[in-house]
This record gives C-alpha cells, sequence and structure tokens, in this order.
C-alpha cells in the first residue's frame, strides 16, 4: 500500500528548531539546504527530510521502500510505499493564478479545453493546478521527472483521475490519489503503479 503525509515546516522558520533538525540531516541534504537562501526554501528542504525520518521511525517503513517528496508553501509532503517493488511519485502545489501560457503550451489539447471551459479565472486556476499535480507525480514516478514532456502524456479527470495516454516505455498501469486539506488552497496527488493507495491522508502537526 502507498500511504501519504504531510506535515507544516513553518516551526523550522525559528533558527533553533531548524538547526536541531539540520544537524540530523545527512551530509547531501545538509549541502542541499545550505544552497538555498531564503527561510522558506530552507525550511521546506530541511522539513521534508525530517518528515521521512519520521514516518521511518513511527511506521517501520521496509528499507528501501519507494518514496517521493514534495513541498509547496508551508507545507512539505511524503508518499511511500511499503514495497520497493513498485514506483511512486507525488506533488504538492500550493494554488496560484492561472498561467494559461503553460497550459496551452505544455499540458495536451484535451486537459487545455478542459481548463478553458472553466468560466471563472478561479475555476481555472484550481483545474491548472489540478492537473499540474496530477501531471508531475507522474513525471516523478517513471523516475524521469521534469524531463519527461509534460504533453507525452493525458489525462482525464474522474474520480479517481486516469490515464488516457502514456509513453510507451512507461506503459504499466498508474493509478492515483488525490488529497485537499481543508480551507487551505493547495492541490496534492500522489500516482503509483501500486493499485493500492491509503484515500486517507496523514497529518503530522508538528515535525
Amino acid at each position: 500500500m502507498v500511504r501519504a503525509w504531510i506535515a507544516e515546516s513553518t516551526p523550522l522558520y525559528e533558527r533553533e528548531c531548524y538547526e536541531r533538525y539540520y544537524r540530523a540531516l545527512p551530509d547531501f541534504r545538509r549541502k542541499k539546504a545550505d544552497a538555498l537562501r531564503s527561510v522558506e526554501k530552507k525550511a521546506q528542504s530541511v522539513g521534508v527530510w525530517a518528515l521521512w525520518a519520521k514516518i521511518c521511525e513511527e511506521y517501520g517503513l521496509p528499507e528501501g521502500s519507494a518514496v517521493n517528496f514534495s513541498h509547496s508553501g508551508k507545507y512539505v509532503m511524503c508518499a511511500a510505499a511499503d514495497s520497493k517493488k513498485v514506483c511512486v511519485g507525488c506533488d504538492l502545489e500550493k494554488i496560484g493564478v492561472f498561467r494559461e501560457n503553460v497550459a496551452k503550451r505544455f499540458f495536451c489539447p484535451e486537459e487545455y479545453e478542459t481548463i478553458m471551459k472553466e468560466k471563472t479565472e478561479d475555476g481555472r486556476a484550481q483545474l491548472f493546478y489540478r492537473y499540474w499535480v496530477l501531471k508531475e507525480s507522474f513525471m516523478k514516478a517513471t523516475g524521469r521527472g521534469m524531463a519527461l514532456p509534460a504533453n507525452a502524456f493525458c489525462i482525464r479527470l474522474g474520480e479517481p483521475p486516469v490515464l488516457i495516454r502514456q509513453p510507451a516505455e512507461f506503459s504499466q498501469e498508474h493509478y492515483y490519489m488525490e488529497y485537499k486539506i481543508d480551507a487551505a488552497p493547495y492541490k496534492m496527488a500522489v500516482c503509483s503503479t501500486d493499485k493500492e493507495i491509503d484515500v486517507k491522508l496523514h497529518m503530522e502537526l508538528k515535525l
């Protein structure tokens, strides 16, 4: 089964809290955090690894389990499977303005047309970011990430969404689960080759 967790990274804006979790990082994660300039970005980088460490400690996931990370705004996200034989990708994005030029250039025609059928700017923004996290979670699940063109595959929205076209090299069945935080302007999704994806979003209130 695949599960997803989120936590707020804002406690890491405080220097003492940040340093406590920073000291527990492996060297390569410290270097990644050191390369970032803003307090928010540093907190996200350290926070997502702290969340993963807490998950491993509390849930006892097998070594080598498939895992993926994401962060945006004040939240960090982690999706993990209890097996290393499956693929997992996740994405979390804070909803912003509708970026029509991005949707028109990088999304599939059907996806772009679905967005443009919405009559309000807010409705188009909601769909744009919904597609965004669905597409990026698949791209991350393949292991290609942003190297895989976003229009190389097509998603049809539903409950759950489904891939109606995908690259031949990634022809294995992929499954989606979407999550939301009440009253918070974020979209998030998990994509996996494991059909069993927990419907519950596990929230860690404190890192």
